[in-house]
């Protein structure tokens, strides 16, 4: 389990991962043609896109799986699988237009989901936040208003 601070910091690398993953996986499709010329066609190339997934992967299981043990709030949980779902979908199963359309939308819901759970240990916290609902922590037994 980690503590507030740290899954703070991992959400917000989280967060960037996702949706730098999510600007990549849309722009490149757009750009393709373009990124030899400007020096970015490893861009482009898919180990580079497995390796962002993996990477958002390990973070986003990391900080929300060790907050879900904490505060036991399923929904960023379900919406990093849902995100990681359209993700690895959209990369195997999509070779369309429609894999330049689902794939950043599943970058973007990894990132909202990592959202939420900034926000849940940042209500832990200040102890006012709207995630903040009834919920307890494993070192007390006290539930929150």
């Amino acid at each position: 389990m980690l503590p507030p601070r740290k899954a703070i910091k991992l959400d917000n690398i989280g967060m960037t991962a996702s949706a730098l993953c999510a600007i990549h996986c849309a722009a490149v499709p757009v750009f393709f043609t373009s990124l030899p010329l400007l020096g970015l066609g490893f861009l482009a190339n898919p180990w580079v896109e497995w390796t962002m997934i993996l990477f958002a992967l390990v973070i986003g299981v990391w900080s929300i799986g060790s907050a879900y043990h904490q505060y036991r709030k399923s929904l960023p949980l379900v919406m990093l699988c849902a995100g990681f779902a359209l993700i690895i979908g959209g990369h195997v199963f999509i070779h369309n237009w429609a894999e330049a359309v689902i794939v950043p939308i599943g970058g973007l819901m990894i990132a909202t989901a990592h959202y939420l759970n900034y926000k849940l240990a940042g209500a832990c916290d200040a102890g006012d936040n709207f995630l903040h609902i009834k919920h307890s922590h494993k070192h007390d037994n006290k539930q929150a208003a």
